[in-house]
């Protein structure tokens, strides 16, 4: 179990993380989410006691991770895939650690085989692409058999084979009764791999909840409407509903919120308006996420 006791971390006059407190609980996939700069990777090197919090404590089964005496038998970490001396083969990168804490050659060979890189691992790490560097991170990760899995981006350059490896992975891992922490940018995957959530902005929580929970709460959901008359249904239904926003979705096609289909047809059928499509979207953890995070979201891009 990973617990955040009201973590807070400054940097000079800036403050990164602010009062954090969640629990990571075992038997569960928990994403970790954020926009850029909210204090996700910083969050993650407190938990790992590479980064002193300025205040608050985090621990990982019961113990700061610095006081395990064999952390990687307790917690497998990923957070640069690339921090390998490239000279290294794969098998031999893995030797190194498993030599620190009496780890069995036979569990090199388990792990390699396990993230795919049997055919590669006496290859040198210079020569690996991204994703099969990612691949010898999250072997390095489970090497010790670890109780708790932390992984930072975990399917960066992994192909779509791969992202749906690291999926049915990540899944088996907590099945087992692991605790899994993961973060990832990518909404369409959390949303097929997380059980719970927890969500923070500008150094501060967000959301601690289920996914389903969160996109229930948080998530709108919307209408597809096809019509050669876009803009004119686009003015009606503005002004038969104080609620509704239709935003153009291409030349002839709206995305409507506020309103639900038979009310949308109805305002249609009353202009005769003819409408060639009237579909609605069910919400998403993608929508759930941009509309819980919009005021936290430091770095935005202007509208080309």
């Amino acid at each position: 179990m990973i617990r955040a006791h009201e973590l807070t971390k400054r940097y000079g006059g800036r403050t990164v993380v602010r009062d954090l407190s969640f629990t990571v609980r075992p038997g569960t996939v928990t994403g970790f989410l954020g926009p850029n700069g909210a204090g996700k990777s910083t969050t993650m090197r407190m938990l790992l006691g590479l980064d002193a919090p300025t205040r608050g404590r985090a621990t990982i089964g019961g113990r700061a991770y610095a006081t395990h005496p064999a952390p990687l038998t307790e917690v497998g970490a990923l957070l640069e895939a690339r921090s390998i001396h490239p000279g290294r083969t794969a098998h031999n990168h893995l030797m190194a650690l498993a030599h620190t804490h009496g780890i069995p050659r036979s569990r090199v060979t388990e792990v390699l085989t396990l993230t795919g890189l049997s055919e590669v691992a006496h290859k040198r790490v210079k020569n690996f692409s991204l994703g099969m560097g990612q691949r010898l991170g999250i072997a390095s990760a489970l090497l010790g058999d670890p109780a708790t899995v932390i992984l930072d981006e975990p399917v960066n350059g992994l192909d779509p084979d791969g992202v749906l490896w690291i999926r049915t992975l990540l899944k088996s891992l907590a099945a087992d009764g692991r605790t899994v922490l993961v973060s990832s940018h990518l909404m369409s995957e959390m949303a097929l791999t997380a059980d719970h959530l927890v969500v923070i902005g500008r150094g501060r929580l967000l959301a601690d909840t289920t996914v389903a929970d969160l996109v229930r709460e948080k998530g709108a959901a919307s209408v597809r409407v096809v019509t050669p008359r876009a803009g004119e249904l686009r003015a009606a239904l503005l002004a038969a509903s104080p609620d509704a926003t239709a935003v153009p979705d291409g030349p002839d096609s709206l995305d409507v919120h506020g309103m639900d289909a038979p009310d949308i047809g109805a305002v249609a059928a009353a202009r005769a308006i003819p409408l060639h499509e009237l579909t609605p979207r069910t919400a998403s953890l993608e929508q759930a996420f941009m509309d819980l995070t919009h005021e936290a979201v430091e770095y935005t891009g202007a509208a080309a």
